[in-house]
């Protein structure tokens, strides 16, 4: 059993899996919660210094995002971005740079999913913010779109600088998890998709 150390299972084929049944239920194919395994594992491990496990994980997710995934997924840019990342820390910037390319391409449909995003109800703390969001749905969603669209663009601006001969700093996956969303609809995969970002320090 392959697990990440968020003691998850990444390919979570195993019946007692809760996590995976609670996103099946939600509508969420296997490949896209194993996507999101992938992701963590392989920043995970990058961050501790093992980049050789790293580079296999975000190799095993593109491979996956190819076969289960729409060609403008953004988590296929993700994917690149990580690649592209790979590649010049090996040197590779002819290679690094394609994969920015491949990256950049998929991300101009950003700001179209996020307009048109599934966005499952929350559930809330209290009373009072069930019915602050039952009352005020429309408020909410449009609310939520323009935080999507602000962690969008911070992505974009960190995919045109992924080759840049100056790297500047970026932090996604360092955030990953006090933003990610507690429910499985398309608000956490667009949140998957923007900040399942090896970090650069």
């Amino acid at each position: 059993m392959t697990t990440n150390t968020f003691g998850r299972r990444i390919w979570g084929f195993d019946r007692s899996d809760a996590e995976m049944k609670m996103a099946r239920a939600a509508g969420w194919s296997r490949a896209d919660l194993v996507w999101e395994r992938l992701l963590e594992a392989g920043n995970l491990a990058w961050a501790g210094g093992a980049k050789a496990k790293a580079a296999s994980r975000f190799r095993q997710a593109d491979l996956l995002a190819r076969l289960c995934f729409d060609r403008n997924d953004l988590r296929r840019a993700t994917c690149h971005a990580n690649l592209s990342l790979l590649a010049m820390a090996g040197n590779k910037p002819h290679r690094a740079a394609r994969h920015q390319a491949r990256a950049l391409h998929i991300w101009k449909t950003a700001a179209g999913q996020i307009a048109t995003m599934n966005v499952a109800p929350r559930s809330r703390s209290s009373l009072f913010h069930l019915r602050l969001e039952a009352k005020h749905r429309d408020t909410f969603h449009d609310n939520m779109r323009k935080r999507f669209t602000n962690f969008a663009a911070e992505t974009e601006e960190t995919l045109r600088s992924l080759t840049a001969p100056a790297a500047s700093r970026h932090r996604h996956f360092g955030r990953w998890r006090g933003e990610r969303p507690n429910v499985y609809d398309d608000t956490r995969k667009i949140m998957g998709a923007c900040l399942l970002i090896i970090d650069r320090a």
